[in-house]
């Protein structure tokens, strides 16, 4: 699946790079993930991403991204409505390949705010699970998940801001219900 997504954003920059405008930056931030679990209190860790993000169009673009990662959660409570109990953290290191496609609102001069929306997916390179719990399989997690993106942007310049919400669309435990979320404020840089 990720050989398929990495192919169709390098299809396309390519495509859309003949015929518009192109430009390549870096990026970093910081996020706020929760991992929301049926019947158990959630809270959110705070994590960081750094990476490249790629803009091809004009007021409409497209914005693949590839870049690392942290999120997770904390636990506390009991799980399937009976008397079992899991608290603790998670939280993983992830490679992400979001593919965004984006809408300049408002273009004054050197200064643009932008919307965008796409899926992600992302793949755990590492885990740090310190979850303790009477049920076996409740921190087990799958290594990759699809998700989404929406959010909002202003660019200035050559600098870029972006804040964002990402929801999960698969569930990285099935069992248990749980999907990863997270909010991520990130600031860039276009070096081309």
């Amino acid at each position: 699946m990720k050989k398929y997504i990495l192919s169709l954003a390098i299809l396309a920059f390519t495509v859309a790079g003949a015929r518009a405008q192109a430009t390549l930056g870096i990026k970093g931030g910081i996020n706020f993930s929760k991992i929301n679990t049926d019947n158990v209190s959630e809270s959110s860790v705070a994590g960081y991403q750094a990476g490249l993000f790629a803009r091809v169009g004009n007021s409409w673009y497209l914005q693949p991204e590839l870049y690392l990662g942290s999120r997770g959660g904390k636990f506390e409570g009991s799980t399937g409505g009976n008397s079992a109990s899991a608290s603790g953290k998670v939280t993983f290191t992830t490679l992400n390949v979001p593919v965004l496609i984006g809408r300049k609102l408002v273009s004054v001069g050197s200064l643009n705010v932008r919307a965008m929306a796409g899926p992600i997916y992302s793949y755990n390179l590492s885990e740090n699970n310190k979850v303790n719990s009477v049920i076996a399989d409740f921190g087990e997690y799958k290594n990759s998940t699809l998700g989404f993106q929406v959010g909002g942007g202003i660019d200035i310049g050559n600098i870029t801001a972006d804040l964002r919400y990402e929801g999960g669309l698969t569930k990285i435990n099935e069992r248990y219900g749980q999907r990863a979320n997270l909010w991520a404020l990130s600031i860039g840089f276009k070096i081309l």
